[in-house]
C-alpha cells in the first residue's frame, strides 16, 4: 500500500540512480520550472531536447544554468520529439515529457508504429490520486485519451495501469470497474461489460465490478449493503465507464475534496506526460514524480 505522495518522493529519492526525464521540445518556461524543480530536489536528471540559446535562457531565469542535465540541440520542434523517441527506444531516457508542442503532433510521432515508442495497440492516461479522505493512494483511468472506451480497451487500460502499479511496489492492486449499480442490467452496457472484464480476469491484480463509486471507495457503504469484496472500500485503481465519467471523478477529488493528483500516459515503451499548462505546480511536479517511478517497470 502506498500511504500518499511524501512516500512516493521517498521511493524516487532512494532510487539507486537518477530517472532520465526527456522534454521535448523544452522550450516551455512552465514545463522547465518543474523539471528543474525535481532535478533540484534530487528526483530526476533532466535531458533537454530543443533550441541550446532558448533552454539556457529560460534555465538563467530559473537560476538553474548550473543544473546537472543533459542538453541536446535541435531546432525542429517535431525533430525533437523524435529524438525522444529515439533516446526511448534505445534505453537512455525513462520517459518524455511534453514541452511546447501540441499533443496531437506529439503523440503521431511516438505512436508511429516504426519509430515510436507504442509498446500496445492502447494508450491510456492514469491520474493517480492522494485524497485526504482515503487511505491511500489510488488511481483512476481514462482521463484524458480513451473517450468510450470498448471492453477489450477497457481490459488494456486496466493491464497498463496494474503494470505501473506494480513498479510502484503494490503486488496486486485492486481494480473496481465502475458502474452506477452493483447487478448487471442488459440495458446499462457498463455493467455487462463489468461483469465480462471480472469473469474473464487480468493479471497480476483483483478485479471487482460491476460496483458503484460508494461501495468501492467508503467500506462503510459495503457494509451498510452487505456487499462483501475484497475490492470494497480498499480500490487501489477505479476503471471508469467513458471519458466524462473519469476526468470528473478526477477533478471532484482535486477541485472541491482537497486531494492532488499526477497523470502519467501508459502503453508505450516508456511513461508519457502530457502535463497541461494549466495544471498546478503540484500536479506537474507529482506527475514527474510518478512518470520516473513507473519508467523502468511498465
Amino acid at each position: 500500500m502506498i500511504r500518499d505522495f511524501d512516500q512516493l518522493k521517498s521511493m524516487l529519492k532512494s532510487a539507486p540512480e537518477k530517472r532520465r526525464v526527456a522534454v521535448a521540445p523544452a522550450r516551455d518556461e512552465h514545463t522547465l520550472e518543474a523539471i528543474v524543480q525535481a532535478a533540484k530536489d534530487g528526483m530526476v536528471y533532466p535531458v533537454l531536447i530543443g533550441n541550446e540559446s532558448e533552454i539556457r535562457e529560460i534555465l538563467a531565469k530559473l537560476h538553474a544554468s548550473d543544473l546537472d542535465m543533459e542538453l541536446i540541440s535541435v531546432g525542429d520542434p517535431a525533430a525533437c520529439v523524435q529524438r525522444a523517441a529515439d533516446l526511448a527506444r534505445e534505453g537512455k531516457v525513462d520517459c518524455v515529457m511534453k514541452g511546447k508542442i501540441e499533443t496531437g503532433p506529439l503523440m503521431k510521432i511516438l505512436v508511429d508504429k516504426e519509430h515510436g515508442i507504442r509498446k500496445n495497440d492502447t494508450m491510456s492516461l492514469v491520474a493517480f490520486m492522494e485524497s485526504p479522505n482515503y487511505h491511500k493512494v489510488f488511481a483512476i483511468t481514462d482521463v484524458g485519451l480513451l473517450t468510450y472506451p470498448t471492453k477489450e480497451q477497457k481490459r488494456a487500460a486496466i493491464e497498463n495501469a496494474v503494470s505501473a502499479f506494480h513498479a510502484l511496489g503494490v503486488e496486486r492492486p485492486k481494480v473496481a470497474v465502475i458502474a452506477a449499480v452493483e447487478k448487471v442490467n442488459p440495458k446499462m452496457k457498463e455493467t455487462v461489460e463489468a461483469a465480462e472484464i471480472k469473469a474473464e480476469g487480468v493479471d497480476g491484480c483483483i478485479i471487482e465490478g460491476p460496483i458503484s463509486y460508494d461501495l468501492a471507495m467508503d467500506p462503510e457503504s459495503a457494509g451498510i449493503k452487505n456487499y462483501e469484496s475484497p475490492v470494497a472500500g480498499d480500490t487501489d485503481l477505479l476503471v471508469m465507464p467513458d471519458i466524462v465519467s473519469g476526468n470528473v471523478a478526477a477533478k471532484t477529488v482535486t477541485v472541491i475534496g482537497g486531494g492532488r493528483t499526477g497523470g502519467v500516459v501508459l502503453g508505450a515503451l516508456v511513461p508519457v506526460l502530457l502535463v497541461s499548462r494549466a495544471a498546478s505546480a503540484d500536479d506537474k511536479y507529482m506527475s514527474i514524480v510518478l512518470a520516473a517511478l513507473v519508467g523502468n517497470g511498465t
